[in-house]
């Protein structure tokens, strides 16, 4: 018998659920009902006979219907409607990533029926089940990707037109890309609640969002990009979720990117997404696709659906890893941009500052100087501390010679 869905959210990602459910799998499910904000807009994709109602309780709470999709998006009210589906023992579909990742052991607590959030990572690529059931009795040391397609529109943009985050940040707001207030997206926090969740599910450990080190791509400049080129490199925002030993670092940050490097974060250009997953049996494996947009995201929910319809659906997360220790101080090699006016000693300074903060240069690189009271410059460490690194850009920064704090990216091996 065909289960009936309630769709929570009639916005460009719910019209694609519902018009998808409708067409294609009419046979496995039916939609009962779909709870909008505003009962008089209209909407192309509805069909005639559908119910629409202004109050989520009115999906949530009606006992003809047994899964919940959820996609209204936010951490107030889709709270309270997620929390109550879980309560009454619904199945619950949901794309929010800020709430899973902010409550996911209050999520899990309450889930007495399935719980499907596919589409809360990288839109339409399948992470979530790959991560659940295909990598399951493998042993995974890594997660790591381009997560957020408008900073990966940015960064690339930057690279190929050769401009400065302004510009290009203006272009991707007027393009769609960007919101008009970008804080998420190019702050990084948007990447930093997925890869909470990829953490959760490739090693068990819940993470804080709030316990992860995060760097955003607003300080990136057009100059960045020349020396990531002499790197033979360019530089992209990863998350990353890596455990060594028994010890699990999550964070995210800019990396410069080898272009030879073999999950293709380099070659990934526009929204794109890309996943790349390091693990015992497989190896590097990488997904790559469309990380939002109104099909991509509902193929994802969809997919979930059709999971608890065919009652195939596993536990949301893995047992925990009691052994497995969280920490921010991780070991990386650094890339350390300078921008300076140009005076005798820096080199010898700089070598000072990085011997007494313990970081080992690897290179220092600079381009002629076109302007030497606004000269930049790169210095490359060998693998550090990142509390090493940042107490060394520091010791940078306090120098009469630095004009800014130093640009402190990861350099991805």
């Amino acid at each position: 018998m065909a289960k009936k869905i309630g769709i929570v959210g009639g916005g460009v990602v719910g019209g694609g659920v519902y018009e998808i459910l409708t067409s294609k799998f009419p046979h496995v499910c039916t939609v009962q009902s779909v709870a909008v904000r505003d009962l008089s807009k209209p909407r192309a994709w509805a069909s005639a006979g559908t119910k629409f109602v202004d109050r989520w309780e009115a999906v949530v709470e009606d006992p003809e219907v047994e899964v919940v999709v959820e996609v209204m998006g936010g951490t107030t009210t889709a709270k309270e409607c997620v929390f109550r589906a879980l309560e009454l023992g619904k199945a619950v579909v949901t794309a929010n990533k800020a709430l899973l990742a902010e409550y996911t052991d209050e999520v899990v607590g309450k889930a007495k029926g399935p719980l499907g959030f596919e589409a809360a990572v990288c839109g339409g690529i399948p992470i979530i089940a790959t991560l659940q059931q295909h990598l399951a009795g493998d042993e995974i040391s890594s997660v790591s990707g381009i997560m957020n397609g408008t900073t990966n529109f940015m960064l690339s943009k930057m690279e190929s037109s050769n401009v400065d985050y302004g510009d290009v940040l203006k272009e991707a707001q007027e393009l769609g890309f960007a919101e008009a207030d970008p804080t998420a997206d190019v702050e990084g926090h948007d990447v930093r609640a997925k890869i909470a969740l990829l953490a959760k599910l490739a090693f068990g450990t819940t993470v804080s969002v709030e316990a992860i080190p995060t760097l955003g791509i607003s300080r990136i400049q057009a100059v960045d990009f020349d020396y990531a080129k002499l790197l033979g490199a360019t530089i992209r925002l990863l998350g990353t979720a890596r455990k060594d030993g028994e010890s699990l670092s999550v964070y995210v940050a800019p990396h410069v990117v080898p272009a030879t490097h073999p999950a293709g974060f380099a070659s990934a250009t526009g929204p794109t997404n890309v996943v790349s997953i390091d693990s015992k049996q497989l190896g590097v494996a990488s997904l790559r696709g469309a990380g939002a947009g109104r099909y991509p995201t509902a193929r994802s929910i969809v997919a979930d659906v059709l999971r608890v319809c065919a009652g195939a659906t596993v536990p949301p997360f893995p047992d925990p890893n009691p052994n497995l220790t969280l920490t921010s101080d991780y070991a990386s090699r650094f890339y350390v941009r300078v921008i300076a006016a140009d005076q005798l000693g820096i080199v010898k300074a700089i070598g000072e500052m990085a011997e007494r903060n313990v970081v080992s240069i690897n290179a220092i690189l600079q381009n002629p100087i076109t302007d030497p009271t606004n000269m930049a410059f790169v210095v490359t460490t060998d693998a550090v501390k990142h509390s090493a690194v940042q107490a060394f850009a520091a010791d940078v920064a306090s120098a009469p010679f630095a004009l800014s704090p130093p640009l402190v990216l990861n350099i991805l091996d």
